[in-house]
């Protein structure tokens, strides 16, 4: 199995070989990434944008759908990507906005690519400042996709199915938000009906760091035992990091519904749930 995770220690001994992306975002702020990446980051890392990059403009498929692959594999080239290359994405969130180019560069069939374990943070070497050299394009060639895609028509037909054969959704966000009582960035609340709350900084322990496997696999248990799961959140972004934290515990990759929530919602024929916790 392909490397999940990389320390700052492993990432500083093959730092002249790997190739790194900065993946550092804030919901919002488009601009924000590319400051602080002038600021400073890892030496010869290349930014990518999650508004720019990682995802196209807002639409009926949510705050951040996803490109094209085709519109990726541009993207991946013009970074200088290359299909022999470890890469390495990071960012100072706790793996949020790094897993989601982690879960894009295996939709493009890419394996070798690894999240700094606990991002930035642990990164104890000089940070390098400026923009970044412009690379030269690369021939990155698209493989077998190693990650799987849910669209709201098929997510729409599993919550029809009987509880014992659907499949298991799973939602990244706080249990606030997942319940209906709190929500800050879209204009519906609640869930996509029979899906569980899964946190996705949960994930985390107290160091920034990702569970040990064995804790990832207890957080886990409850849907461990299901055919298949779909994981989303509010645009996509982080339900890249449950689908990562299940890998690290050992089961089989969920599915990823980019769409998410803020997609879901986009249709008001589709059906959502509250949760009553007073």
């Amino acid at each position: 199995m392909s490397q999940l995770l990389i320390s700052s220690d492993e990432l500083a001994q093959c730092a002249h070989t790997a190739q790194i992306l900065d993946c550092r975002a804030k919901l919002g702020d488009p601009g924000w990434g590319q400051m602080v990446f002038e600021q400073g980051h890892i030496a010869q890392a290349q930014y990518v944008n999650l508004d720019t990059m990682l995802s196209t403009a807002p639409n009926e498929h949510g705050r951040h759908p996803l490109p094209t692959q085709k519109q990726w594999l541009e993207q991946v080239r013009a970074l200088g990507l290359r299909n022999d290359a470890q890469i390495v994405v990071y960012d100072d969130a706790g793996g949020c906005f790094a897993a989601r180019a982690w879960w894009m560069l295996r939709w493009l069939g890419h394996a070798n690519v690894a999240v700094l374990d606990g991002g930035l943070q642990q990164w104890s070497q000089t940070l390098q400042t400026g923009s970044a050299t412009v690379p030269e394009p690369s021939a990155f060639t698209q493989q077998r996709s190693l990650t799987r895609l849910y669209d709201s028509d098929q997510v729409l037909a599993a919550i029809q199915q009987p509880i014992a054969t659907r499949p298991r959704l799973v939602d990244a966000r706080s249990h606030e938000r997942f319940a209906g009582t709190e929500e800050p960035i879209d204009a519906v609340a609640g869930h996509i009906p029979s899906a569980v709350c899964l946190p996705f900084n949960a994930n985390l322990d107290a160091t920034g760091k990702f569970k040990t496997p064995a804790a990832l696999a207890e957080q886990f248990a409850s849907i461990s035992a299901a055919e298949d799961v779909v994981c989303y959140c509010g645009s996509g972004v982080t339900a890249t990091h449950n689908i990562l934290a299940a890998r690290i515990a050992g089961l089989p990759e969920p599915a990823l519904y980019a769409d998410s929530w803020s997609g879901w919602i986009t249709d008001p024929n589709r059906p959502f749930e509250t949760l009553d916790i007073s």
